[in-house]
């Protein structure tokens, strides 16, 4: 064979395999984005809900949340600068308590959520005295929390602002980075909802640290009562747009009080989300309003994750 015919042979091949490897990702690219995690908040209502009280399919990933460590002094009157106490239910929910209902279900993690709407009937307000040193102190007292509790994660749950989104993102950044550089925790949320100075401040934290958030608990029952199912679908859809790339998961609250409820086509609007490889999770508040009618979405909203689809 000449040379010539050896070069266009070489060049036949080249163009054949670079074609195919221009083409493979595609395929990679369109793997299914499903899973099967379930999270749940826990602790904020001081009803002596237990973790063994929630029901745990085994073919599920299972978060509980706890509610909440808030940066303020144990009396709940002031704020501290970023030194946080405990302000769930820990008599129920105590570290002992963590170790055991890990230990009984392997797929089980615990991660503590921080701010919430409110403290000792007044709202939670996050208010750093300076960004260093908010860091500083939140750094030291959430690593002796979550060791002490032998915690997974942090989710960020911060409802009212005395701070520019700036620096929120920045003390909020610096936090997740420094907890999952020192591997204090292995992953992080955010729970927003759709509201003007609630997401300026989430979406500034999203631009700049996105990619250390693992899980968006968007609070989907912050919408109106009574969201229809395609309505729901529409606000999955922008805020999967306004959080590009997270795993933005659909929510519901277990008293109904919000949002699409259970009852009105929640699990319609998850199946549908399924079919379109869009239901990274699902999370629920709260445990301690499920307790009292037997936790029968927890049952089905875990159902729904475990069946493949």
């Amino acid at each position: 064979m000449s040379n010539m015919a050896l070069s266009k042979l070489k060049l036949i091949f080249t163009l054949f395999f670079l074609q195919a490897f221009l083409t493979s990702p595609i395929s990679i690219q369109a793997a299914p984005a499903n899973s099967d995690l379930f999270r749940e908040y826990i602790g904020a209502e001081f009803n002596d809900v237990k973790f063994s009280d929630v029901p745990i399919n085994p073919n599920v990933e299972f978060h509980f949340l706890l509610s909440f460590a808030i940066d303020y002094d144990p009396s709940g009157s002031s704020p501290t600068n970023g030194k946080f106490n405990v302000f769930w239910d820990s008599d129920n929910l105590s570290p002992s308590q963590v170790s055991s209902i890990k230990n009984q279900h392997s797929n089980v993690k615990v991660a503590l959520s921080l701010g919430g709407d409110s403290v000792n009937s007044g709202s939670a307000y996050f208010k750093p005295s300076s960004i260093d040193s908010w860091v500083s102190n939140a750094v030291s007292s959430l690593t002796s929390i979550i060791q002490q509790y032998n915690l997974d994660g942090i989710d960020i749950d911060y409802e009212h602002f005395s701070a520019d989104p700036d620096t929120f993102s920045e003390c909020i950044g610096k936090l997740i980075t420094t907890l999952k550089n020192n591997g204090v925790i292995s992953f992080a949320s955010i729970a927003p909802f759709d509201d003007d100075q609630v997401q300026s401040h989430y979406l500034a934290l999203w631009k700049s640290y996105g990619h250390l958030i693992d899980y968006v608990n968007f609070q989907f029952y912050a919408y109106d009562q009574g969201t229809t199912v395609s309505q729901f679908i529409n606000y999955f859809k922008t805020q999967s747009s306004n959080y590009n790339g997270g795993k933005v998961l659909a929510s519901f609250i277990s008293d109904g009080s919000g949002g699409l409820s259970p009852e009105n086509g929640f699990f319609t609007a998850c199946h549908r989300l399924k079919s379109e490889q869009q239901l990274h999770g699902i999370f629920v508040w709260s445990a301690d309003d499920s307790k009292k009618i037997g936790f029968r979405y927890e049952k089905q909203s875990q159902a729904l994750l475990a069946t493949p689809h």
